[in-house]
Parts: C-alpha cells; structure tokens; sequence
C-alpha cells in the first residue's frame, strides 16, 4: 500500500522468486496501475492471477508461482 508503478512490482516480482512453484502470494496494493502489470507479470512470466478484487481504498490480487 502506498507504493506507486513499478515499486509494487519489482517487490512482488522479487517475492515470487523465492517462492516455491504452486505457493500463492496475497498482495494488497492501492495503485490502480497494479491491475495491469500483475496481469501482463503473470502472463509473460507463467504465473497465474488466482484471484482479485477491487475495492474502494485497494486492490487485493492472489498470484500462483507458476513451475
């Protein structure tokens, strides 16, 4: 939260590196721009969008690392 484009996707894109494959990752952001970049991370990267939601004050995305 508080974190403007690229900041939340370097720090996500840093996390799923340590994460084993089949993990998820809840992030919480409130930069609307984050809607774009974790979809285009997860597509040319193999992961997958689990989930999102979109709420008033943030937005909330659950990434599964991809094998």
């Amino acid at each position: 939260m508080g974190l403007r484009c690229p900041e939340p996707l370097m720090i996500v894109r840093n996390k799923v590196r340590e994460m084993a494959a089949g993990e998820v990752l809840y992030v919480i952001a409130s930069d609307p721009s984050t809607d774009r970049d974790f979809k285009n991370f997860c597509r040319f990267m193999g992961h997958r969008l689990v989930a999102q939601r979109n709420l008033e004050d943030r937005f909330e995305y659950w990434i599964r690392k991809g094998g």
